[in-house]
């Protein structure tokens, strides 16, 4: 099953080498991964979307809390968020469907961001199931080239950033071994 996990991190180096050091370590596959600085400059948000079975997603958010550099980690799958995703696309289409391809990309609320002789490149934003009927119905108008950005989601949960307390010594081994057996089942 799929799963959203927002993270608050310090914007320094390494932080996502533990991250996904740590999804890799237990074999989850990670789906999207999108980061970027927020408006404060020493922190970057990010957004993955991981493959995990649905009986270790609350061991998955508590392991990446006690991350070094993490400062928190939600799990945005079951709750009140918004999530978007953005297509490029280039459409290589005869003249004769140019119209149609414009019509089309305007009932999507997609947009032009360029025009050539060959065609078109569209930018469109939606959530990924839109997206993918969108690319669906442009591959019938010609060849296309689809480059997508990963999953960005924001919870709509009214919540102040609580920050992790000091994990005791010994702790995060114990969690460490707990996962594991779970995961191992």
């Amino acid at each position: 099953m799929l799963q959203t996990i927002s993270l608050l991190v310090e914007n320094k180096p390494g932080a996502l080498m533990r991250v996904v050091g740590v999804l890799a370590a237990r074999n989850f596959n990670v789906e999207s991964l999108t980061v970027a600085r927020t408006l404060d400059d020493s922190l970057s948000r990010m957004t993955i979307v991981v493959d995990v079975e649905p009986k270790v997603r609350a061991q998955v958010v508590k392991q990446l809390n006690k991350l070094v550099n993490v400062l928190q980690a939600t799990d945005l799958t079951e709750e009140k968020s918004v999530a978007r995703e953005m297509v490029l696309l280039r459409v290589r289409a005869e003249m004769a469907n140019r119209t149609a391809i414009l019509k089309e990309a305007e009932i999507f609320q997609a947009r032009v961001v360029d025009s050539s002789i060959e065609g078109f490149a569209i930018e469109c934003t939606g959530d990924p199931e839109k997206l993918d009927e969108f690319m669906d119905l442009m591959r019938s108008y010609g060849e296309i080239e689809v480059t997508r950005s990963g999953l960005v989601a924001v919870s709509l949960e009214p919540k102040k950033l609580r920050l992790a307390s000091p994990i005791p010594v010994g702790a995060a081994e114990e969690e460490q071994e707990e996962l594991e057996r779970v995961v191992s089942k």
